[in-house]
This record gives structure tokens, sequence and C-alpha cells, in this order.
């Protein structure tokens, strides 16, 4: 017992560092808007009382003192904009890993420190409105950024919040609610009908169809009885069941499920930004040129003033607005679009990288097929019984039965626009089928097993194995059969076939038995599938492909997914499955359309083409004006002064966000 509580005290703190972890990436959000505003009001009047722009717009505001205001208004905006880049040059020098903010720091104090210099006289220009509109473009450029990252934790709440929190604990004769964190193995629960299943256990007493396709993908509710075992989180169908609690919450199915995920989400977030390996080069590459370019021209003319203005104009220019921007840009304008078209993107890394992808793994249950019954075939067994005749008594009997097979033919008549007749005395009969007397005659629907059990010889019919067959039975004369499967969602084909042809391995797992995964295979062209395979083993099956060196997509709709999609270099929820598969995957399609998935992999390798095109133009524009900014041609008379070198620096960030909305969704077919 001591063991459990302190178990349940680290669960509750998982969940509070979880917490605090999602408010602090919201504060740092709101405090970068903040910052951004601040800066912004500041740097109207930094404009306006900036020489340079004074001399390009032809105007003039001068008063006394007016270089004193700048100054304290620069200090402000470099004090209070600039301290997160400030503290996060802290942080990477620490790590050893300068990247973008150890760029941005160096850029922004270099402006900093030469322009108070020059306030003080030191002779030169300063740049102080360089100073602050870079740093009011990268607060934005970083706000863009973070808001257009979701954090992911609501995933291990998702899990957990399957379970119920309480339960009927039987004592005797009396049941009492208890918390479900109380259950011992042993205890007897009593789970009534429609409830969720508190724990995992065995059915001492009952016969039920539990639902078990959010846990182990199972589309069809699976008939339970005496001795079967049941699992926390499933769905209890139409009957009462008493259960022996088998495992208490940690060794249960779900949080084995929860912890699998968990790891599988630490060990993924390791990838790093381009844009933050491009810094890195930059922030060296500036450093070498800024104190090559100090030295030589001291070396070289003897006048330090000209040498540090050189200086911190490589230092300056060196520092990316456009680079800044690039990224930022492209995510937030592809994530607006995905959403827009039903594709809700919560890790960009993993969707900027759809293009490198090898392999995608599709669950088959509900996602290449509609995880629901459909009728295939109606096949007329005596010749007074037309295939109408048939699907109108079954769907007259079966009105009243909860079964998926009975939504499947109901649907059936409705689209035929068949009106059911009358039923009396409708009885089921667990595990065999149901009874009815149907405008006046004694009429039932068999099982296969049943049909046997009633001594009447099974007709052959059509792909057994594949269909679940029913027969329908009228004053015990076998009138004709039902045939239902789980139908394939109408754009699966396509979507195999477009991934196939942009070279992509297309490959499903299902729990499902290997005639049915077979079947399904052969409809749709795939390049191979793996049957009756457990949710456990799903996780394993895309670590295999993984070592042979193949990125892999999964895409899967329940929880038993869940850790597979988190394994994977890629995890799709389909909408209509769980919330938690959502919450797992880096992305979700809300329309549970498999022809979606074909977009995100055309569009995520878009995304990242423009976003290297952007990098391209953002340094491509350093690599010119850098030697141009250290004076390599100041021989021949071209030499960048501080105020070009500023110009080209914004002409290379307006090129990046015009690119940027180039991208459409149909420019990436």
């Amino acid at each position: 017992m001591h063991n459990h509580e302190t178990h349940h005290d680290h669960e509750t703190h998982n969940h509070e560092t979880h917490h605090t972890h999602d408010d602090h990436h919201r504060m740092m959000i709101d405090d970068f808007f903040r910052r951004f505003w601040v800066v912004l009001v500041l740097t109207v009047p930094i404009l306006v009382l900036s020489p340079m722009i004074q001399a390009w717009f032809n105007f003039s505001v001068t008063f006394s003192g007016d270089t004193f205001v700048l100054f304290t208004l620069s200090t402000l905006v470099y004090g209070y904009g600039g301290w997160p880049f400030l503290k996060g040059i802290k942080d990477e020098l620490a790590n050893k890993n300068p990247g973008m903010m150890t760029l941005i720091a160096m850029a922004i104090s270099v402006a900093f420190i030469y322009s108070s210099m020059v306030v003080f006289g030191f002779p030169g220009d300063d740049f102080f409105w360089e100073l602050a509109t870079l740093i009011l473009i990268i607060l934005l450029g970083h706000y863009i950024e973070m808001k257009s990252v979701l954090s992911a934790s609501k995933a291990l709440d998702e899990l957990a919040a399957l379970m119920p929190d309480e339960a009927h604990l039987m004592e005797g004769k009396s049941v009492r609610d208890v918390k479900v964190s109380s259950l011992k193995a042993g205890d007897m629960i009593l789970i009534k009908a429609g409830e969720k299943i508190p724990a995992d256990g065995t059915i001492v007493k009952g016969e039920s169809f539990i639902d078990e396709s959010l846990i182990t993908g199972e589309a069809t509710p699976v008939d339970k009885s005496t001795d079967d075992e049941v699992i926390g989180g499933a769905i209890n169908g139409d009957g009462s069941l008493e259960v022996s609690v088998k495992s208490t919450e940690d060794d249960a199915y779900l949080s084995k499920v929860i912890n699998m995920v968990k790891d599988a989400q630490a060990a993924q977030s390791k990838s790093q930004d381009i844009a933050n390996r491009a810094a890195k080069w930059l922030t060296v590459i500036a450093l070498i040129v800024g104190f090559i370019t100090l030295f030589t021209w001291s070396l070289i003319s003897g006048d330090a003033t000209f040498a540090i203005a050189r200086m911190a104009t490589v230092m300056v220019i060196a520092c990316p607005h456009a680079l800044g921007l690039a990224t930022p840009l492209v995510t937030a304008r592809s994530t607006a679009l995905s959403a827009q078209n039903g594709l809700l993107i919560r890790n960009k890394t993993a969707f900027e990288n759809a293009g490198t992808l090898d392999t995608i793994i599709f669950d088959k249950t509900g996602t290449l097929t509609q995880g629901r019954f459909g009728v295939d075939f109606i096949k007329p067994l005596h010749e007074d019984y037309q295939e109408n005749d048939i699907l109108k008594i079954a769907a007259t009997l079966e009105k009243n039965s909860e079964h998926p097979i009975a939504r499947g033919i109901l649907n059936m008549a409705e689209t035929h626009s068949l009106e059911t007749g009358t039923l009396d005395d409708f009885k089921t009969v667990k595990g065999r089928g149901i009874t009815g007397t149907v405008d006046g005659k004694y009429t039932q629907i068999l099982s296969p097993q049943a049909l046997k059990k009633h001594n009447y010889t099974v007709p052959a019919l059509p792909d057994e194995g594949v269909t679940t067959n029913v027969f329908v039975v009228r004053d015990n004369i076998l009138i004709g059969a039902i045939g239902l499967s789980d139908q394939i969602r109408k754009t699966s084909k396509t979507a195999i076939e477009k991934l196939q042809a942009r070279g992509l391995k297309c490959v499903m797992i299902t729990g499902d038995n290997a005639r049915v995964a077979k079947h399904v295979s052969d409809m749709l062209g795939l390049d191979q599938f793996h049957a009756e395979v457990l949710p456990e083993d799903k996780k394993a099956l895309i670590e295999a492909f993984q070592s042979n060196g193949e990125r892999v997509a999964m895409t899967g709709d329940g929880i038993n997914d869940a850790p597979a999609l988190a394994q994977a270099d890629m995890g799709i929820a389909v909408g209509s499955g769980t919330d938690v598969a959502a919450e797992t995957a880096d992305i979700i399609l809300v329309n549970s359309d498999p022809l979606d998935v074909e977009t995100i992999v055309r569009f995520g390798a878009a995304t990242n083409s423009k976003m290297v095109q952007n990098l391209i133009w953002a340094t491509a524009y350093n690599i010119v004006a850098i030697p141009l900014a250290a004076g390599v041609l100041y021989g021949v008379g071209i030499l960048i002064s501080p105020a070009i070198g500023a110009v080209f620096m914004s002409l290379s960030t307006v090129i990046v966000a015009i690119n940027a909305n180039l991208l459409t969704l149909a420019s990436t077919s």
C-alpha cells in the first residue's frame, strides 16, 4: 500500500511538472510579446532622432541633448528588448553550443557599445536605429516561432484521463463507490452497462460486448464472458459484469502505454533547427572576420577609428535579420495553411523532415478502413426471397440491437430507402444471434456457429475469413445470408498510389487476422503488411524499420497506436481516433482522410525547401556583404558603410518574407 501511495504522489508530481512546463512555455510567449511592444514604442523616437534616417528621408529633428535622449532610449531597448538574447548567450556558451542567441547577442552588443562610444566622443556614426530594428524584428521572429510550436505535454494527461476515477467495489451483498487508486489485486468490482472499465481484471460473472477499440484498435466490440480478461479504459457494452481486479494502476496496461509514450517522446526532442546551425557558423565566421578586419586595418592604416568602424559594420551585418525570420515566417505560414486544411501540426521538426521519409506505416482499422461494418453482399438462399426482402427482414429484426453488425445492416437498408416492418418479442441470445417476430413470422439472425448448432448446413459463401457472415432464418427456413466487413475508405487506394509514386514504401500493421489483412493489402496494392500485431509490438516493428536506416511515418488512431506514433520519425493521428493518439502525434488529420497523409508528406517537403531557400537568401547576403563591409574591395573604392549594409540587410529580410508567403498547398504538388 505504501508503495502505491508513493507511486501516486510521483504521478501527481509528474502531472504538476508537466503543467509547469506548459505554463512556462506560455509565459515565455507572453514575455516576448510584451517586450516586442515596448521595443516598438521606443523604436519610433529612435528612428526619428537617428541622423542616418534623417539624412535618408531628408528631414531634421535636433535639440540640445538629442544624442543623449537617443542613447537613453537605446539603452532601454538594449537592456529590456535584448535581455532574452543576452541571457540566451550565457546558456548557449555554458553548453558550449553557440547558436542564434550568441549571434544576436553579439551583434546587438557590438552595435550598442560602438554607438555608445560614438555618443561619448568616438569619431564615427552611431548604429542605434540598427540596434532597435534588429531587436524588434528578432523579438517578432521568436514570438512567431514560439506561437506556432505547441507544447506536447497534454498527451499523458489525456491517457490518464481515460481511466475512470471511481469503481463500484463489491463487499458481500453491498456495493460502495471507491477511488480507483485504492483498488487492490483480488478486489471484486461491479461494472454496469455502458461504463468504462476501471482496472485490468478477469470476469467472474456476466457477459457483455466490450469496446476495446481505443486501446487495442480492434474495430468490433469483443464478446466476453466468465474467465475472460478485461482491460482498464475499455468501454463495457450492454451487460453488467462482476470483475476480479488483476493489476493495480502501476502494472495496468494503460500505465505501461503511458510510460512507453513518455520514453519515446523524451528520446525524440533532440533535433536542432537548421537556422541554429547556420547561426552557429555565422557566429564563428563573424568573429573571425571581425577580428581579422580590426587587426588588418589597424596595421594597414594605423587608424584605430576606421578599423573599429569596419569591425562593427562586419559584426552588425553578420547578424541576420533575415536568418532570424527565415524559418519562423515559413513555419507560421505553413502551420496556418495546414490548419485551414484540417492538418494540425504539433511538432514542426517532424513535419519539416517529411521529405526525408522512406516508409509510411498505416494502422488498418479506422485509418485505411472506416472502422465500422458495411454490407459486402446479400445472398438469397430461397427462391421466394430477393436481396431487398432479406435486407428488409434483417433490418427489422436488427433495429433493436446495439451490435455493430446491426448498424451495418440498418445503414444499408437506409441507403436503399427500405421501410422496416413490425417487430415483436425481440430477444438477444448472447454469442449466438437474435430472434423475434417480424411481420408475424418467427425470425432469427444467426452466426455460422449457431446455424450449425441448429443443424442447418452452412452454405459456401464468398471471401470466408474476410467477412463476418450472418444468416437469416424465417419460420425455421434458411432464406439468406448477409456478409459484412470493415469497409475500406474511398480515398485509401489513391493515397497509397500517390505515396508510392513519391517513392515511399507503404506498409500496413494491424491486430486483425492475416486473411483480413491480406485482403485489404491486395485491394490497396500495399508493399507489405503485418497482421495480428499486438499494440506493444507496433512500436518494436517501427524500431526494426528504423534500425535498417529507414525514416518512418506512422499513421494511426487508437491509444494502442500512441507508443508507435511517438516512436516514429513522424506520428500522424487520424482525427476520428482518440484524443490520446492525437496528443502523442506530431500531426493530426482532422478529417480522417488517408489522402491527407500524402498532402502532409508533400507539404512538409515543400515547407522544408522554402526554409532552405530562405536560409540561402539570408546567408548569401551575409557571404557577399561581410567581405565588402570588411573592406576587401576598399582598394578599388568599394566599401559598404553601415548604412548601406543596413539597406542590404532590410532587402534580404523583405525577400525572405515574400518568399515565405509564396508557400501554398497547391504550389507543392
